[in-house]
């Protein structure tokens, strides 16, 4: 797969550079694409995208009026059929052509909006609605919401009812407390009550791209106040349609992993009466790059039937030589009454940019209904590198 930090290149910088051309009086578009190019193929993605949002800052008309015009008829056109207002340029893999920027394209644009715009609140985030129809504004948005949350909620809670659904996604991932890769929302991560509005707005979304981002805010949420997203859930849950409980069980991924009694029990999830009589591990010894193999053998101790949430945790031994905990998901289905059961599975333990492993012992238990079972021990052999003749 192509590295992301490809979508902001050379051609692209030299497409924006054409269209400014065309709408700022006076540019000196080869300067501005040697300042640029000169360090560009050295940087990784959110550096490329700070580069041209910096260039473009200086080159701009500093009266947003102006630089907002020049912006806007940058754009690309978005040519909507009448019966359907989604048919977006991004959806077509278009950065930059010669109709204007778009998909990639328009994060420099967006960068910049939210980085110097703070003076033009309202119309910068009107901007910003319009910028994210092309991909997505929703990092940008969050300067704003830190400058003036309740200002900020205000214009985007009248976004819930958007006809373009990228719009109506802008409310909720634009408000994320913790979302990953952006400025986090500190007083949103400790009172998340002003944003609980928009989400309940967006919850019977037409579009599962909105739905997904809803159930994403309230895992976010769900980090600092379990209680909080159970007592949602458990509402929300009330005459829910198969799309509501879809969104529900993404929304409390976290919080069922964890075993959170009150987020178990929306899903109709007990205490397990279970007897486990073996975690099995097949592979003792597992070298980096192969796959741990282990079999589960458990009995139900009830004459009815249960609803059971199996995990797995892989204990991997860290530098100090303790044990950290990392949950996986594995099975969901019914045992049937005094039913006899044996699962399955083999991981792959392999180097990830996310994980060091140490070598030596480690371990594995399960994780059934929100308790822990059983604990048996692995060994992991890392490989020498091959020194260069």
């Amino acid at each position: 797969m192509e590295p992301f930090k490809n979508k902001i290149a050379p051609s692209l910088v030299r497409c924006i550079a054409e269209h400014l051309e065309k709408h700022l009086k006076g540019f000196e578009r080869k300067t501005f694409e040697a300042a640029v190019l000169k360090d560009l193929n050295k940087l990784e993605l959110k550096q490329r995208i700070q580069l041209i949002a910096t260039h473009l800052n200086a080159v701009l008309p500093s009266d947003h009026k102006a630089r907002f015009k020049i912006i806007r008829a940058m754009l690309r056109p978005i040519n909507n059929a009448p019966d359907d207002t989604q048919n977006t340029p991004n959806e077509e893999n278009i950065q930059c052509d010669e109709k204007g920027v778009t998909g990639w394209g328009v994060l420099p644009l967006c960068k910049l909006v939210g980085q110097h715009s703070l003076d033009a609140f309202d119309e910068a985030l009107d901007l910003l609605k319009d910028m994210t129809e092309h991909f997505s504004s929703e990092q940008d948005v969050r300067s704003f919401i830190l400058a003036d949350q309740p200002h900020a909620l205000k214009i985007m809670t009248g976004w819930v009812h958007d006809p373009n659904y990228h719009v109506r996604r802008l409310a909720s991932e634009g408000t994320r407390p913790r979302q990953p890769w952006a400025t986090q929302l500190p007083q949103l991560i400790a009172d998340p009550s002003p944003i609980l509005p928009l989400l309940e707005a967006l919850r019977d979304d037409e579009e599962e791209y909105v739905r997904r981002s809803v159930a994403n805010n309230l895992n976010d949420i769900a980090k600092d106040h379990p209680d909080l997203v159970a007592e949602i859930a458990k509402r929300w849950m009330e005459n829910a349609d198969a799309n509501r409980r879809r969104l529900l069980r993404h929304a409390c991924r976290t919080l069922i992993k964890q075993g959170h009694p009150k987020t178990l029990k929306v899903f109709g999830v007990a205490p397990p009466k279970i007897d486990l009589k073996k975690i099995r591990i097949k592979t003792k010894t597992v070298t980096l790059g192969g796959d741990l193999a282990f079999t589960v053998d458990l009995s139900s101790t009830t004459p009815r039937p249960q609803a059971l949430i199996i995990d797995y945790i892989l204990h991997f031994k860290k530098a100090n030589g303790a044990q950290a905990a990392k949950v996986f998901k594995w099975k969901n289905f019914t045992l049937p009454p005094h039913a006899h059961t044996v699962l399955e599975k083999s991981h792959p333990i392999k180097q990830i940019t996310t994980r060091r492993y140490y070598q030596g012992r480690q371990g594995l238990s399960l994780r059934i209904n929100g308790q822990d079972f059983g604990f048996e021990e692995f060994t992991l052999k890392i490989p020498e590198l091959k020194k260069p003749e």
